[in-house]
């Protein structure tokens, strides 16, 4: 299979199969949610949206990452939550539904600040007027993040009986398909990957435990519950690394395979220090969270 098909057709097939089976998880009460809980929605959009792009540029520029890399670290930080935040904060013993809100605004408010925080790296980093999020590549990120999402919702409203019985193998499914894709950003750079991993691995790793501990110490500071706070720490803690890899990898996007690194590394260190945070947190003596 050449890269020119991986790319311009499977990447976003997948990805539009990811946002589909995010939609089927969502109702219009998951929206109007923000209405009951909006301190906890802004503090958490908040963190991820300003805080945590200042902390990633903070690493790239502390690791004097090639232009690429750091384009690729923003691209990536800049991308919103995904459904396997549902699953960490399920088993850390957060608020699920926070979750669902979360993942379901920040997808719909991504459309808008993605492209702004790559256009601005690009800038930065490359001096590229040129190349970037323009409006009608903003028009495709919104058609290949909202569209799906919006049937899936529709699928729910219209056969909920049939959205139940898909979400679970769509959910597997979602799963299959970042480790495929990558595996496939990995072996488009192949060559060059064990001197990527190097110059990246590390600052992947701490951005992962950073945005862990910021998505959760905000939170704290500003009077949130304990279950609000773990949940807006894996959300903030884990992004949508296939929208990442897609508008890095795709020709009418970004089309930039040395971009797409950063995010698959980060795809693949990301699981352990989440795990253990999350049992960390399951496990520790309730008294000792108690709200003040």
């Amino acid at each position: 299979m050449n890269d020119s098909v991986l790319t311009s057709v499977l990447l976003p097939v997948a990805l539009a199969i990811i946002m589909l089976g995010l939609g089927l998880t969502l109702t219009i009460a998951d929206f109007t949610r923000v209405l009951r809980m909006p301190r906890a929605v802004l503090v958490a959009l908040g963190t991820q949206v300003i805080l945590l792009p200042l902390i990633c540029f903070g690493l790239v520029k502390a690791f004097d990452l090639a232009p690429a890399l750091a384009v690729g670290m923003m691209l990536l930080v800049a991308s919103p939550g995904g459904t396997t935040a549902n699953l960490f904060s399920h088993l850390a013993g957060g608020d699920v539904a926070l979750n669902v809100t979360l993942t379901a605004v920040n997808s719909v408010l991504a459309v808008i600040t993605l492209p702004i925080v790559v256009n601005l790296s690009l800038a930065h980093f490359l001096g590229d007027g040129e190349l970037g999020l323009q409006p009608a590549k903003m028009l495709q990120v919104f058609a290949i993040v909202l569209v799906p999402v919006a049937l899936g919702m529709l699928l729910r409203h219209r056969r909920p009986g049939f959205a139940g019985r898909m979400a679970r193998p769509v959910k597997l499914g979602s799963i299959l398909v970042l480790a495929l894709v990558i595996f496939a950003a990995v072996w488009t750079e192949r060559h060059n990957v064990l001197d990527y991993l190097a110059e990246v691995g590390l600052i992947a790793l701490l951005l992962n435990v950073l945005s862990l501990a910021f998505g959760y110490a905000v939170p704290r500071l500003t009077g949130l519950p304990e279950r609000q706070s773990i949940a807006c720490s894996m959300e903030i803690g884990i992004h949508n690394a296939t929208l990442a890899l897609t508008i890095a990898l795709s020709p009418s996007l970004l089309g930039n395979s040395e971009m797409s690194i950063p995010v698959a590394v980060y795809g693949i260190v990301m699981f352990i220090p989440t795990a253990v945070f999350a049992y960390y947190l399951s496990h520790r003596p309730r008294v000792a969270v108690a709200s003040p």
